[in-house]
């Protein structure tokens, strides 16, 4: 990671994952600038239906590629439909209203952080189909052929939302099927067919023809159970964000390499779902505090590398358990940048 990434991307600092739920844009983005005033994100509301979901979002970024819908998701469409111009349209609408929300924060123009999320290569050949109904990921030119378009289409979003802001911009790449990519477990059009698992070289080829390509920093995201860390070790991306409840001890190695190669993380510790007892930034920092001290690392890391953000989108929460989520993120957070080494545990 470059110097100019070091100080756009930095720890100490709490972030969100990227869906919320409603349907109005201009609350989700005042909301998201007022709680995470460190590093907010564009807000995807996938309550609004098609186009407006992770994976219908990006046919309004590629370039020369549309998406159509069908009765199990989405399909390579030869020409521009009503799915890429309604998901053009519900991406115009969320752009304007974080405008807005960024100007009333007195942000506009200040190179302020500001975090984009996008859908990866790898996660939208897994759920996409082709016209003829296999998988993006079946057929190897179309594969190359999506994350090249993907690849300038982001880059491109990003340098309009940067210049629309005045703001730095952070790209996060969602791999949700990333695991399931490596692993071949993802279901063909029938029982009797399978889809192949990607080798790890190919994958990763794949996801750093997308990675590669931008002039900012990344984070790439998963939210697999078996989130594939050393896989993503060697990634070009700046910074891994996974849910830290999904580790396991044979993970841990992984995550000490992660850091040790430079990496940030993003820690997924706030629940995306009402805890059945109220919870203080307290309980919500403990595990990611535990953890460093169990690697053997110095807690500044945790002002200097680890973000901190809710375990995944909030979509499905209610209203309330959002907005409180993200508070007890922000609170995290602050408490990891000013005080670690002095935070304990009963």
């Amino acid at each position: 990671m470059t110097d100019d990434a070091s100080a756009v991307l930095r720890g100490g600092v709490a972030t969100g994952i990227g869906s919320w739920p409603g349907t109005d844009p201009r609350e989700a983005a005042a909301t998201v600038v007022g709680e995470l005033g460190q590093l907010p994100h564009l807000v995807e509301l996938p309550a609004r239906g098609v186009g407006a979901d992770m994976v219908g979002r990006v046919s309004a970024l590629l370039v020369d590629m549309r998406f159509d819908s069908t009765t199990r998701g989405y399909r390579l469409a030869a020409r521009p439909g009503a799915v890429a111009r309604r998901a053009h349209d519900l991406l115009r609408t969320d752009l304007d209203a974080l405008e807005e929300a960024w100007e009333t924060g007195g942000f506009a123009g200040t190179g302020h952080p500001v975090k984009v999320q996008v859908v990866g290569p790898l996660s939208v050949a897994a759920e996409v189909e082709l016209p003829g109904g296999h998988r993006i990921l079946t057929d190897s030119g179309a594969l190359r052929d999506l994350s090249e378009s993907l690849a300038e289409g982001i880059a491109t979003h990003v340098a309009e939302v940067g210049k629309r802001l005045g703001a730095q911009v952070v790209l996060q790449i969602d791999e949700p099927q990333l695991t399931a990519v490596l692993n071949g477990t993802l279901r063909g059009v029938s029982v009797m067919n399978t889809v192949r698992a990607l080798p790890e070289p190919e994958a990763l080829h794949v996801l750093d023809t997308v990675t590669g390509s931008q002039s900012v920093p990344v984070i790439v995201h998963t939210c697999a159970d078996q989130p594939a860390l050393g896989f993503l070790k060697k990634s070009a991306a700046a910074a891994v964000s996974f849910d830290l409840a999904a580790i396991g001890t044979s993970d841990l190695d992984r995550i000490g390499e992660l850091l040790d190669g430079g990496k940030h993380l993003v820690l997924g510790l706030v629940p995306t779902t009402p805890p059945a007892t109220p919870v203080t930034w307290r309980e919500i920092a403990e595990p990611g505090v535990r953890l460093v001290d169990r690697l053997g690392f110095p807690r500044r890391l945790l002002a200097e590398q680890v973000l901190v953000s809710p375990a995944c989108g909030l979509a499905g929460a209610p209203l309330a358990w959002a907005r409180k989520a993200l508070s007890l993120a922000a609170e995290t957070a602050r408490a990891y940048a000013e005080e670690p080494e002095s935070l304990t545990f009963e």
